[in-house]
């Protein structure tokens, strides 16, 4: 599924819900927050992810506190906040603040943990191969690896002008969700799923099936973000990509 959001004008805008029919599994959306303005999150049946993206932003949880100012997602790393059930969490605006929330079940109590910029190195890809047309910024928040307690993985890619990203093309079980930004408001790019192609615009999200390879590509002149966030499955925990068989002999080019 492919979707564009309003204008961020203020209050909630919902990208999936956990029971709707895109069958994500997670609960994600964006709370738009003018500067004086504070919401609490709390549920008691998942752990939240949140993800300041451009913001200025107070944010308490249990005994600790910390300010977080971000200006611009292309380039400066994130701050996240990762809570497990049953935490509240409240965020206050300093100044206008736009925060992404994923959540989803997790039975599992873990501790809290805030992950900043140093957590969260930039890593660039694609460089020196295919004659760099698929380089790119990679910035993993937390996966399995980092947080298996967790039921999600979220992370960033900041993906070039004219370049590829998620490239070679590739697939896995786990249901993900990319939220698209570019760094001018008329910026586009397409995304593929399986034998679809969408064209992605500035605040728009698309939905990805386990199941299907998702291959990115950016427009010239033009920097695209996206946040890129995975639901593990039940006894199966996103871990690797399962390159396309017909485009491993790239592989061999790395």
């Amino acid at each position: 599924m492919y979707k564009k959001l309003d204008d961020l004008t203020g209050g909630y805008y919902e990208l999936t819900a956990r029971n709707d029919e895109t069958n994500m599994l997670m609960d994600i959306g964006i709370h738009v927050l003018e500067a004086g303005e504070s919401i609490t999150l709390h549920d008691s049946v998942q752990e939240m992810a949140i993800l300041p993206l451009v913001a200025h932003v107070k944010l308490s949880w249990e005994t600790e506190s910390a300010i977080v100012q971000r200006q611009d997602i292309f380039t400066e790393s994130p701050y996240c906040l990762h809570v497990c059930k049953n935490v509240k969490v409240k965020l206050e605006a300093i100044d206008r603040s736009e925060i992404l929330v994923q959540k989803t079940t997790n039975d599992v109590t873990f501790s809290n943990k805030l992950y900043t910029p140093e957590d969260c190195p930039n890593e660039d890809l694609g460089k020196g191969v295919w004659e760099n047309t698929a380089t790119r910024t990679i910035r993993t928040i937390f996966d399995y690896e980092t947080a298996p307690y967790s039921n999600l993985v979220i992370g960033e890619v900041i993906s070039h002008p004219g370049r590829w990203s998620s490239y070679p093309p590739h697939h896995h079980d786990q249901p993900e969700v990319y939220y698209y930004r570019f760094n001018k408001e008329q910026g586009f790019g397409c995304a593929m799923v399986g034998p679809d192609a969408y064209r992605v615009e500035n605040n728009s999200f698309i939905t990805l099936p386990g199941g299907l390879d998702h291959p990115q590509a950016t427009a010239p002149g033009y920097s695209m973000y996206f946040c890129w966030m995975i639901r593990h499955l039940e006894n199966n925990p996103w871990t690797e990509r399962i390159y396309e068989e017909e485009h491993k002999w790239l592989l061999t080019n790395l």
